[in-house]
């Protein structure tokens, strides 16, 4: 596992670990915010894919936490 990536899996981790009343706009704000601070860029497709699972916890907390599968460092060029 890559820095990047695991530095973006502690941020969902502690994003899920949030009280599931939260909306699911707190929740990306959240997502986002932590990203940001860990200096952290993953794709729109993979933010989406995170968010959508991490909202389906609310309705089934035996889904487990999502696993991030893909980030970079915020200032590393994508190619």
């Amino acid at each position: 596992m890559s820095a990047a990536v695991e530095a973006a899996q502690k941020v969902v981790d502690t994003v899920t670990s949030w009280d599931y009343s939260a909306t699911d706009e707190k929740v990306e704000d959240k997502l986002l915010e932590g990203l940001r601070a860990a200096g952290v860029s993953i794709p729109d497709r993979e933010r989406d894919r995170l968010l959508e699972e991490i909202s389906a916890l609310k309705q089934d907390e035996s889904a487990g936490t999502p696993q991030v599968q893909e980030a970079w460092p915020t200032s590393a060029e994508v190619v």
